[in-house]
């Protein structure tokens, strides 16, 4: 079954850095722009970033604009969110998927991983 498996999740502080990893499995990723998503308790799931399959475009969300960076290496089938400066408002399961290109409808990206926790905490 084709999907995404995150991993780099944990526990920071605020302030810190984390880098999460995103490898698709079971298709190949150079076909499709990658979205970097994040879920709370309670709160709607969020794009955060997405980047086009050629890397020529990035998209970020307000939120996340200037402390994270998406990034990927089709050759290594895997994509990376580079996230600085976190505070606890970060604090999420952050899940990756594909699509075509990086449309901002959620329901539309597909092969959704089972997400890594972050959790940003004193």
């Amino acid at each position: 079954q084709p999907q995404f498996v995150e991993s780099g999740g944990g526990l920071v502080q605020p302030g810190g850095s984390l880098r999460l990893s995103c490898e698709a499995s079971g298709f190949s990723l150079d076909m499709y722009a990658t979205g970097w998503f994040r879920q709370a308790p309670g709160k709607e799931r969020e794009r955060v970033a997405c980047i086009t399959a050629s890397s020529s475009e990035t998209e970020y969300a307000d939120s996340v604009k200037g402390r994270f960076t998406i990034s990927r290496d089709n050759a290594r089938n895997t994509a990376w969110l580079q996230m600085d400066s976190l505070t606890a408002e970060d604090t999420a399961i952050y899940y990756c998927a594909a699509y075509f290109w990086c449309t901002r409808y959620d329901g539309q990206y597909q092969n959704w991983g089972q997400g890594t926790q972050v959790t940003v905490s004193s």
